[in-house]
């Protein structure tokens, strides 16, 4: 059997465990849908989303369509009813990973064609074009990418996380401790992403970005230590951006990040820098690790 069909055999037999639970145990009810009457949510829910699942894991690929569809539906209207409300919030949280896992489950595959679509199809520079030019380039690409994932997203997550009541309550010793270590481990990173920048713009003949990526095989700056320097720096500030808010939902956010980068992302864009600088690449991923940084620099190409 498939993981798809895994996947929905185990959602079936969660939402048959939660529709359990729900006319028995007051706290999962009040914390996944608050004041709503379940007497109609489970008259739909029941055969859309636990039945319909069931059937999917069967291997009937319209329950999988069935199952998918309502499980985006529930999601769009439990946030909306957590955000009038400021209840179940939980149902959300517990929706948001249902929708994930129905829609790659419907698929049958993480859709990687994704990342290298678009504005971020992978391309080299113009190699014509000066160290100024890349740089400006670059500048361009750090305010945009900083300021929509290191901002906007994140304040969107926490107030999100702070209108549907799933911050837990901290002390605010506790909060100036965890914020001020953010603060910092957030300087730090963008020092470290700030001169891979530089370093890839300078270097490289290109930018960080997948549609104007360097012509040369950077070696040089935090690169001699470290193979995926900038996306370290920007995982980690997102991170950071969790701690200083306070918001295990913006961390969960990062984590996430991090797994997609690694997962998704990372292969695609080492197998292209493979296919353009072969050996020299290949010697330099044996070489240089992609997380944990050498004690001692490589040689500067």
């Amino acid at each position: 059997m498939s993981w798809g069909r895994w996947w929905f055999a185990l959602q079936a037999s969660g939402g048959a465990v939660w529709w359990l639970l729900v006319p028995t145990v007051p706290i999962v009810r009040t914390a996944t849908l608050g004041s709503l009457d379940p007497v109609p949510v489970a008259a739909l829910d029941v055969p859309l989303f636990v039945v319909a699942s069931a059937l999917a894991a069967a291997g009937l690929r319209w329950s999988a369509v069935v199952a998918t569809g309502w499980t985006v539906l529930v999601l769009l209207g439990t946030a909306a009813w957590a955000t009038v409300t400021r209840e179940a919030g939980w149902g959300v949280v517990a929706m948001t990973a249902a929708t994930v896992g129905s829609v790659l489950a419907l698929l049958g595959r993480v859709p990687t064609e994704l990342v290298t679509s678009g504005p971020l199809r992978f391309r080299t520079a113009d190699p014509d074009a000066g160290p100024v030019r890349h740089l400006l380039g670059t500048a361009v690409q750090i305010v945009v990418f900083w300021g929509l994932f290191l901002g906007v997203l994140p304040l969107l997550i926490a107030a999100a996380e702070t209108r549907w009541r799933l911050r837990p309550p901290l002390p605010d010793a506790v909060v100036q401790v965890v914020s001020g270590t953010g603060l910092v481990v957030f300087v730090l990173a963008s020092l470290l992403g700030l001169a891979s920048a530089v370093s890839m713009s300078t270097r490289g003949g290109g930018t960080p970005l997948p549609s104007a990526m360097p012509n040369r095989l950077v070696v040089a700056g935090p690169y001699r230590v470290l193979r995926n320097p900038m996306a370290l720096a920007g995982l980690t500030q997102g991170a950071a951006v969790g701690l200083v808010a306070a918001s295990w939902t913006v961390l969960v956010y990062a984590v996430a990040g991090s797994v997609v980068w690694n997962c998704v992302v990372r292969p695609l864009e080492e197998r292209d820098l493979e296919q353009r600088f072969g050996d020299d690449f290949r010697r330099y991923a044996a070489a240089v690790r992609c997380w944990v940084p050498r004690l001692r620099p490589v040689p500067r190409s």
